[in-house]
């Protein structure tokens, strides 16, 4: 097969401790509103219904460390910080008894999102892509196997902007866990070596402006970091 243009470069997250060794990204699927104190301030009922996905592009994936341009066509870009699941075993209909077995590791990640652009979304019922799935829309840490450090069901999750803290919870408020996560998209979608999942984002989402620095942070996982600056370029996970 020749292909009539280059092919885009493969996405991929590195590992952590390995510096030749590299995860590439497939998918990205998010999991909405999986907290209850976040979906309240949202303006939702935080009953545990189904739970509800959506993707961005795998070249949204930015490497911690970066320093990003301010996105543009928003005056309200906000942090979400999340739980990155990275699946290595694919199926579909997954139990969630077993749904840990495809998990092959987990990182720190960023769901950014133009705000102002996914509000004015939802009240045209019209798709959030504008306001979820930007350019570098999706800050990553190196993954870290599974196999070294298990599968974390509880600890601290937090995010700081210029070392303020600003969101804070724990991975065990989750609405539903990251087997039952699994599970659930599974039933919808074939999963596949390579696909990310970031299952949700505590309270606390605010605004973020040029020139702010973002530290993430997931217990037993990770830390990333990340600054805006309206003259930066930008870098891509390849």
């Amino acid at each position: 097969m020749q292909y009539v243009i280059p092919p885009p470069p493969q996405a991929a997250i590195p590992v952590a401790g390995e510096e030749s060794q590299a995860f590439p990204v497939r998918r990205i699927w998010c999991v909405g509103r999986n907290y209850a104190e976040h979906a309240r301030e949202m303006g939702h009922d935080p009953n545990r219904e189904p739970p509800f996905f959506f993707s961005k592009p795998a070249d949204t994936l930015v490497p911690s460390g970066t320093t990003l341009p301010f996105p543009s066509l928003t005056k309200d870009l906000h942090h979400e910080i999340e739980l990155v699941v990275a699946i290595g075993i694919g199926g579909s209909d997954i139990p969630a008894e077993t749904a840990l077995e495809h998990v092959w590791g987990y990182g720190v990640g960023l769901d950014m999102t133009r705000r102002d652009l996914q509000t004015e979304a939802k009240k045209l019922q019209r798709p959030w892509e504008p306001g979820k799935s930007f350019d570098a829309s999706c800050p990553v840490s190196p993954l870290v196997p599974a196999s070294r450090i298990g599968h974390p069901g509880r600890g601290a999750i937090w995010v700081k902007v210029n070392g303020e803290v600003k969101q804070s919870g724990d991975l065990a408020q989750q609405i539903w866990n990251v087997a039952e996560c699994i599970a659930h998209l599974s039933r919808s979608v074939a999963l596949a070596p390579g696909d990310l999942i970031l299952t949700g984002t505590p309270a606390g989402v605010g605004s973020v402006k040029p020139g702010d620095r973002l530290e993430g942070h997931v217990e037993g996982v990770g830390d990333l970091t990340i600054t805006y600056d309206a003259a930066a370029s930008l870098q891509r996970v390849v």
